[in-house]
């Protein structure tokens, strides 16, 4: 048995908040000029950081190392209260690439702090989005990364009790860990509206899709991706071989030996142009024919941060 076929994952790529988080970068560089300061990766993808660091940007993570009176961005996992009052402080000019679906859940953790509440933040330690909305409240709130957790977790009371969670997470393990949440905390507030995001929904359900018609999945992504890493997981989790690639030069032949069909995604924050890349080398490796499966189209879009319209 050869390699055949490639079917593409419908949707895949670019969300909305990752085209808006460019967007920002390149505007703020056609308009101000480099360099453009940049607080953590704009998105979690190394062809999109090279490719801004190349126009012009510079990627830090301590503010000290921005010089006074610069352009900041702030990326699209957003950031804590500490460092939104340290980059106000140092008196840069600041434009937040800030998902506005992360932003949400730092709007509704304030509303909800206000009104007493406690939080249960479900989510992955050191994500730069964890971080973020863990850093709206100085105590408080509380995360849990998997089920165990949960029985450990010890808020001071539980009458006011909210959840959140990251965007990015996979949505059948979030459902579980809420699932013990609630088991636990049964008053326990819930977001009206579920935090993962449209986009992270949307890849992982075409991942479901996909994943039974084909013999092994790739999944075009950064390893700092946490949506990306959570699409080759649920694939392995699905039955089906799957690995996760920066770029078309980690393919190996050996993970198609025996392999007719190849389904290819991507992350929310990896470009089409790497996708057209690994398609190019699946060619070169013997498949013969390319087909998008049927999937929804994506039609959110996010207005950019006032300011930043060129003439």
């Amino acid at each position: 048995m050869a390699l055949d076929q490639v079917i593409l994952a419908e949707p895949r790529g670019f969300c909305a908040g990752v085209d808006r988080a460019i967007d920002i970068v390149e505007h703020a560089l056609a308009k101000f000029g480099a360099p453009i300061y940049v607080r953590h990766e704009i998105v979690h993808n190394t062809y999109v950081v090279n490719d801004l660091k190349a126009k012009g940007a510079i990627f830090i993570e301590e503010l000290a190392d921005v010089p006074p009176g610069a352009t900041l961005v702030f990326s699209a996992h957003g950031v804590s209260k500490a460092v939104q009052q340290e980059a106000e402080q140092r008196g840069f000019q600041i434009f937040d690439a800030t998902c506005p679906l992360v932003s949400k859940v730092h709007v509704e953790v304030a509303k909800l702090h206000r009104e007493g509440y406690e939080f249960i933040m479900i989510g992955h330690k050191g994500h730069p989005e964890v971080e973020g909305t863990m850093g709206q409240l100085d105590s408080g709130i509380h995360l849990v990364e998997d089920v165990a957790d949960v029985s450990r977790v010890q808020p001071s009371q539980s009458d006011k009790l909210a959840v959140v969670t990251q965007t990015t997470l996979s949505v059948d393990d979030a459902a579980e860990i809420l699932a013990a949440v609630k088991a636990r905390f049964p008053k326990v507030r819930e977001p009206k509206q579920q935090d993962i995001c449209y986009a992270t929904q949307n890849r992982q359900d075409a991942i479901k899709l996909l994943s039974p018609q084909v013999d092994v999945v790739i999944v075009v992504g950064s390893p700092t991706s946490s949506n990306s890493n959570r699409l080759r997981e649920l694939a392995v989790k699905l039955g089906t071989p799957g690995y996760m690639i920066d770029s078309a030069d980690e393919l190996r032949a050996e993970w198609f030996e025996g392999k007719a069909r190849v389904g290819l995604t991507a992350g929310a924050s990896a470009p089409e142009v790497l996708v057209q890349q690994v398609i190019d080398r699946l060619k070169a490796l013997g498949a013969i024919s390319v087909r998008s499966m049927d999937g929804l189209t994506e039609t959110v879009k996010f207005p950019l941060p006032k300011g930043l319209k060129l003439d």
